[in-house]
């Protein structure tokens, strides 16, 4: 993986909506410095990557980044009360 996902993904789950304004900037830089297409590889680390909420729109960019791997990234329909956003991203990937 290149070192920008690695930098992202080693920083856990997106902050949710009481994170501090400069810790969801630090967020959305790292995500800006990925180039796209990331890999499927990459694509399944940063699934790990969702947090709670949609923390401001952040997890949108994140999803629209994943999306640029090869589909899908998710292989198997999440269980009921998974993330919201690995249903998401499972359901737009076709839900398999």
């Amino acid at each position: 993986m290149r070192p920008e996902v690695c930098a992202f993904v080693a920083d856990g789950p997106l902050p949710d909506w009481d994170a501090s304004e400069e810790e969801i900037d630090r967020r959305v830089r790292q995500l800006d410095a990925i180039e796209k297409p990331v890999t499927g590889e990459e694509a399944r680390a940063l699934v790990a990557c969702f947090g709670p909420d949609d923390c401001y729109g952040v997890a949108w960019t994140l999803l629209h980044l994943i999306e640029t791997g090869p589909n899908p990234a998710l292989t198997a329909e999440p269980a009921p009360g998974a993330n919201e956003w690995h249903r998401r991203l499972y359901d737009r990937a076709g839900g398999l």
